[in-house]
């Protein structure tokens, strides 16, 4: 039985790259909030993005340092259909955002898989913990801390990932979806589509036993 790994490319920064992704068959898309990011767009970029494709595949905001009731004006200014908490917050700011949120947590060690393991909520993200920065760094942490808990949890891996690593992480993780931004991207903030075609190919390709 063929098993199809989700496949969320996050970090759009224009309405074409958005369109042109989800043309080739992403499944998800994230448009970046967070005040450091180089990816960062506005609340009108985020709402032309959702209006383009929001029909056709789920557009996620990543946040963080928001407060709740912030969060759920971005929810009903821009449209998007889902959060991506990526700050420092708690699990019961998750819990009331529920159930179109899930927390990004940041893994070097079995601690922070314990800390994963304990956000409210189906899903989870694992990503990769860079000092000074809360994602989208292009480091990859050591898989191997996350597979239980992508046997538990609908997991979505990020960090790192790339074309030419993907495959290898799905095997080894299995998780619900793969996150990628800088890997597939020809300069900061612009996605190289041949690097998404690539990238959905390879990490869609394994096959369940």
């Amino acid at each position: 039985m063929s098993v199809a790994t989700r496949v969320k490319v996050c970090g759009v920064t224009t309405v074409e790259q958005a369109v042109a992704c989800v043309d080739l068959g992403v499944d998800a898309l994230g448009v970046n909030f967070v005040a450091s990011s180089p990816r960062r767009v506005d609340e009108r970029l985020a709402r032309a993005v959702v209006d383009a494709v929001g029909q056709r595949t789920l557009v996620v905001a990543v946040v963080a340092g928001m407060t709740v009731d912030a969060m759920r004006a971005l929810v009903e200014r821009t449209g998007v259909g889902c959060l991506q908490l990526h700050g420092n917050e708690s699990a019961g700011e998750v819990a009331a955002l529920l159930p179109h949120a899930y927390k990004a947590v940041r893994v070097a060690n079995a601690g922070d898989v314990a800390v994963a393991e304990g956000m409210p909520g189906d899903y989870v993200m694992a990503d990769a913990k860079v000092p000074g920065a809360l994602g989208g760094t292009g480091h990859a942490f050591d898989w191997a801390l996350v597979v239980g808990l992508a046997r538990r949890r609908k997991l979505v891996l990020a960090g790192g990932l790339t074309p030419e690593n993907v495959r290898s992480a799905v095997e080894l993780v299995r998780p619900w979806c793969v996150d990628v931004a800088s890997g597939v991207e020809s300069a900061l903030g612009v996605k190289d589509l041949g690097r998404v075609r690539a990238f959905l190919a390879a990490a869609r390709t394994l096959d369940e036993k």
